[in-house]
C-alpha cells in the first residue's frame, strides 16, 4: 500500500458524496454531459486570494501566472480578483485579452518571444520582460518601426535559486533572463534608446512549501534589487518577485506558512533604500491560486485483478493527468490526493491501483492505494487538479481528446 497526498481543505460529502460548488460529483458530471471532467471551485479560488491578501503585505500586488490554467471561465474569474496578469506567448496574451484583460496589466515573460508576438506586445502596449539583449535589440527595433515606446522590463537571472523548490528557474546558466552582472548595461541602453523602462522580473524557482526558503529567496531578491538599482541610478517602476508558492501534492507535505512569508516580506518592504519607495512590487502565482480548486473526476470502466493486485480502470488518464501520473518532472512517483467521489469519506477496503485507458504503463493515476471498494460506473476524484491538468497534458495522445472543464 503506498499513501494518497492531503485531500485539500474546504472538500465535504453530502449523503456520501463529494460536493463541489454545491453540487454533487454525480450532478456535475450530468450538466457537462460525460466524464473525464475537470472542476473549478470559484469559491476556493476567492477564498485563497482573500486569505492571500490578507497575509500579504499592503503594498503587495499579486499577480496571476495564466500558464496554471488558461480556462478562459477562470481567466474571467481571475479578472476580477488580481491586480495583473503574466502570461508566457501570444496565445496566452489572445487569452486574456479575450477575458476582458486590460492589456496594460499584461507582464510577457519567456525566451524565444516571436517577432510577431513581440510587435503585438509593443502595439498593444504589453511590458515585456526581456530574456536576452538580442530580444530587448529586436524590440527596439519594432517600436522605431511602429512609432511606439516599447515597454521593457528585464528577467534577471540571479545568482541563487529556490531552495527545496521543485524547479529551478535561477542560479547558474539558464535559457531564462540576463545574468545579474550585465543587466545595469542593458538597463542603461533601454533607456538611452528612448524605451519606457519598466523595472525588473526576478524568478528562482517554484513549488516551494517551506517559508524559510521563500523568505530567504525574497530577501536575497530584494538585495539584489537594491544593488541593480544602485548601479544604474534609476529607480525601477516595477519589480516582480516571482512566486515559488507550493500547495501539498503529497503525504507528508504540509501547506506553506504564508502568514510568516508575509510578515517577513512586509519587514522587508519597509527596509528598502529610499530609491525604492515609490516601485511598485508584485508577486507572480499561479498553481497556489488555482491548484487546489481544481478536482479532475473520471469514470471507472473496469475493475480486473492482475497476479493479486486490484485495478481500477478509467475513462481518464495521463493525457489529461499528466502531473498525477507522475510524467511531469517527478523523480519519485507519489501519489496525488485521490478519492471514490461517490463514496467521499467512507472507509478504505482494499487496496487498489487507478489507471487509465491508454496503451502505456505510464497511464497510472495512483498506484496501490488504500481506497474504498469501487466499481465499474463509480466516480474517482483526483484532486489538486487545478494546475497544470486539462493544459499541461498531452490531450490527443492515441487520439483520446480533451477533457470537458467547467468552474462553478
Amino acid at each position: 500500500m503506498k499513501a494518497t497526498g492531503p485531500i485539500p481543505a474546504g472538500y465535504f460529502a453530502v449523503e456520501g458524496e463529494l460536493v463541489i460548488g454545491g453540487l454533487t460529483a454525480t450532478a456535475l458530471v450530468g450538466q457537462a454531459g460525460d466524464t473525464p471532467l475537470f472542476v473549478y471551485s470559484s469559491d476556493h479560488v476567492r477564498l485563497r486570494i482573500a486569505d492571500l491578501r490578507a497575509a500579504m503585505p499592503p503594498r503587495l500586488a499579486i499577480h496571476y501566472a495564466m500558464k496554471g490554467n488558461p480556462f478562459p471561465p477562470v481567466l474571467a474569474l481571475m479578472n476580477s480578483l488580481v491586480d495583473g496578469f503574466d502570461v508566457a506567448s501570444g496565445g496566452e496574451v489572445d487569452l486574456a485579452l479575450a477575458a476582458g484583460v486590460n492589456a496594460c496589466v499584461i507582464s510577457f515573460a519567456g525566451p524565444g518571444k516571436r517577432e510577431r508576438e513581440l510587435e503585438q506586445a509593443i502595439a498593444l502596449g504589453i511590458t515585456l520582460n526581456s530574456e536576452s539583449e538580442g530580444e530587448v535589440q529586436r524590440a527596439l527595433a519594432i517600436g522605431q518601426r511602429l512609432g511606439i515606446a516599447p515597454r521593457l522590463a528585464v528577467r534577471v537571472n540571479p545568482d541563487f535559486d529556490l531552495k527545496g523548490s521543485g524547479m529551478k528557474m535561477g542560479g547558474g546558466a539558464k535559457p531564462f533572463g540576463v545574468d545579474a552582472e550585465r543587466v545595469p548595461t542593458l538597463v542603461n541602453r533601454i533607456i538611452a534608446e528612448g524605451a519606457e523602462y519598466r523595472g525588473f522580473h526576478i524568478y528562482a524557482g517554484s513549488q516551494a512549501l517551506k517559508a524559510d526558503a521563500i523568505i530567504k529567496m525574497q530577501a536575497q531578491t530584494l538585495a539584489l534589487v537594491t544593488d541593480l538599482t544602485e548601479a544604474i541610478g534609476v529607480s525601477p517602476p516595477h519589480v516582480n518577485l516571482g512566486g515559488g508558492f507550493g500547495i501539498p501534492y503529497f503525504a507528508g507535505d504540509e501547506p506553506l506558512d504564508i502568514r510568516a512569508v508575509g510578515d517577513a516580506l512586509g519587514a522587508a518592504l519597509d527596509a528598502l533604500p529610499f530609491a525604492l519607495a515609490r516601485t511598485d512590487f508584485c508577486i507572480e502565482l499561479g498553481r497556489y491560486l488555482v491548484g487546489e480548486a481544481g478536482v479532475y473526476l473520471t469514470r471507472i470502466v473496469d475493475r480486473k485483478v492482475s497476479c493479486g493486485e486490484t485495478f481500477l480502470i478509467t475513462d481518464g488518464g495521463l493525457h489529461h493527468q499528466l502531473a498525477a501520473s507522475g510524467n511531469f518532472g517527478t523523480v519519485i512517483r507519489r501519489n496525488y490526493p485521490v478519492a471514490i467521489a461517490n463514496r467521499f469519506g467512507a472507509g478504505a477496503e482494499e487496496v487498489a491501483s487507478v489507471v487509465g485507458c491508454l496503451c502505456t504503463p505510464l497511464d497510472k493515476l495512483s498506484d496501490k492505494a488504500h481506497l474504498p471498494r469501487a466499481d465499474v460506473g463509480d466516480l474517482v476524484a483526483v484532486f489538486c487538479a487545478g494546475a497544470y491538468g486539462a493544459s499541461a497534458s498531452p490531450a490527443n495522445f492515441l487520439g483520446q481528446g480533451p477533457a470537458r472543464e467547467i468552474l462553478v
